[in-house]
């Protein structure tokens, strides 16, 4: 699949739609059939699909909701497509030559209706998105394209191709970076005094921090001497005891004595039982052990002497640091963090004149190289646009339209204040509708088909430089005939060579330039059912062109003029 080309659309409960389903291929495609049948509501479908408003007024009467479903074929490589959808959470089905993917709408009688990709309910606002890399809808009522001054600019940008878009995202930066810089610079100069007030408020901090001088860990450390101190008395009399009873007194041996004789005693019976030399190695370990216990106890002891003077100070360092913790952090571990942290802040502070120079020079830079890039983009789009308007001028001559001109307009401005994400420049599509006349805004001087058939020589204009894959147009033919519709048909043709075109029409000088041919019916109680959308070749399709030409199913001179536009088709075709 190298292109994403849409291939099947069904209506239902729509207009005067009851069912009906239609087959699309490449190339160009017709809409025909008797004014009444329907043809509209395949614009309408179309339209709802690329995420249209819905109105209830489309519902058929009798029916609880209108439904519209278009399926495309789309390539693997639909990059914008497919990564779109799956951020929405509605993957489509990938395979090794691409996807199916089936867009599709409700609209009921009453209540709110439903947007759904690839069977997930979603924003319509997606399918706006989705559809905008997937088909053009080019009907009288859907000229935005050419209304939209943006709109006008992007097509612009579009014909001048990759050096447009390359200089415009460069300005794009540069208008970032100095709109940054020129938000600094403003932010600098509204906070100096709040930020001389946070300066104060730092240095005050980290004075009061620096008297004290914190240690981490030393809380706990402090904590632990302030127990011992103050509880110095019992301690002394339980290690006492404690020591009194390992060692022993001048009234009780102690435990060490008592061991001793206990080992003495299985030294002597070890003697006799030689099994019992590992309890007498065992004796021996406790021995040591209650000796290096008894040694740690009385130095415990002579620790434990009273010391006011020291108590007094641990308990003034443990309020001085409790002081510092309430201030700056719950713990001492997060003060000397906040020290270290209000000292690069304060630094930073500091140095927010030096900064506000160095951003002045910023700021004259990034101007100079505004000014430079945008100049650089007014000159490829005025290029373009002579070239663009001139092109379109000569299609807009076999269109009905020999005295029209397309003028393009530029107006810039080298006020960097007024540059836009699009530049300096703000473009302007008129048109000339005879010489010597003044140019106007295009869709004041045409008319509604004269509007189409702007687009459609604008689009003729750009095949191949359009990244939309499908054009579907309405009343492309509205008031014009003869040579002038066979010229439009040859242009869509044309067109059709480089995009998927999809047409509806009711003039046989369009109808007979089309690859396949649909045929819209209405039956005979003045219903659409999906057998009354038909696709006619050959003889069928020579009937239906005689009825457009003649309004007869049978006239002779219908049936020659018939295959005279289809053998000037063919021609074209071969071409």
């Amino acid at each position: 699949m190298a292109h994403q080309l849409i291939t099947r659309l069904h209506i239902r409960g729509m207009g005067v739609i009851e069912d009906a389903q239609m087959s699309f291929s490449p190339g160009l495609t017709v809409i025909t059939g008797e004014t009444g049948a329907g043809k509209t509501m395949v614009l309408t479908g179309f339209s709802l699909l690329a995420g249209g408003k819905a109105e209830p007024a489309l519902v058929r009467r009798g029916q609880a909701e209108a439904f519209v479903e278009g399926n495309w074929l789309i390539p693997a490589n639909s990059d914008a497509v497919i990564s779109r959808l799956t951020e929405a959470g509605a993957p489509p089905d990938l395979e090794d030559d691409g996807a199916e993917l089936i867009l599709m709408r409700t609209v009921p009688a009453e209540g709110r209706g439903r947007a759904v990709a690839c069977g997930r309910t979603v924003p319509r606002t997606l399918l706006q998105e989705v559809a905008a890399d997937l088909l053009a809808i080019h009907g009288q009522a859907d000229q935005w394209q050419l209304r939209s001054a943006d709109r006008q600019r992007e097509m612009l940008d579009h014909y001048a191709g990759a050096p447009c878009a390359d200089t415009l995202q460069e300005f794009r930066t540069l208008l970032a970076s100095w709109r940054r810089d020129r938000a600094e610079l403003a932010s600098l100069a509204t906070n100096r005094a709040e930020r001389e007030r946070e300066a104060a408020l730092l240095e005050a901090g980290i004075a009061e921090i620096d008297s004290v001088a914190p240690e981490v860990g030393e809380d706990e450390a402090l904590d632990v001497q302030s127990a011992r101190l103050t509880n110095a008395g019992s301690l002394l009399e339980d290690i006492t005891a404690a020591h009194d009873s390992l060692v022993g007194t001048d009234i009780d041996p102690g435990a060490l004595h008592q061991v001793a004789l206990a080992q003495k005693s299985l030294a002597r019976a070890a003697a006799i039982d030689p099994a019992l030399g590992l309890l007498r190695a065992q004796l021996a370990q406790v021995t040591a052990l209650l000796a290096d216990a008894g040694t740690e106890l009385a130095t415990a002891l002579q620790d434990l002497e009273a010391d006011p003077a020291r108590q007094a100070w641990v308990e003034e360092r443990r309020a001085a640091l409790r002081k510092l913790m309430r201030s700056h952090g719950p713990s001492l571990a997060e003060v000397i963090q906040w020290r270290a942290g209000a000292d690069r802040k304060l630094q930073a502070l500091g140095g927010g004149a030096d900064r506000a120079e160095e951003i002045r020079a910023e700021i004259e830079e990034l101007a100079a190289q505004l000014q430079n890039v945008a100049a650089r983009l007014t000159y490829i789009r005025t290029s373009a646009a002579h070239e663009l308007a001139s092109q379109v001028s000569d299609e807009l001559r076999s269109l009905a339209m020999p005295e029209a001109e397309l003028v393009i307009e530029l107006h810039s401005t080298s006020d960097i204040e007024e540059f836009t994400a699009a530049g300096a420049d703000s473009v302007s599509f008129l048109l000339r509708p005879h010489p010597g006349t003044d140019a106007q805004p295009v869709t004041k001087a045409a008319s509604g088909g004269e509007l189409s058939r702007v687009m459609l020589a604008i689009e003729v204009t750009m095949a191949g430089r359009n990244s939309v894959p499908t054009f579907i147009f309405d009343e492309v033919d509205a008031g014009i005939g003869g040579r002038t519709a066979v010229e439009v048909g040859r242009r869509l043709a044309r067109l059709a060579r480089q995009a998927q075109v999809i047409v509806v029409t009711h003039l046989p000088q369009v109808a007979a330039f089309a690859d396949r041919h649909l045929v819209v019916t209405k039956s005979s109680d003045g219903l659409v059912t999906e057998s009354s959308v038909q696709d006619v070749s050959g003889n069928q399709r020579v009937v239906e062109l005689v009825r457009m030409l003649s309004g007869l199913e049978e006239s002779d001179a219908g049936l020659a003029h018939a295959e005279e536009l289809l053998a000037v088709a063919a021609t074209e075709r071969a071409r």
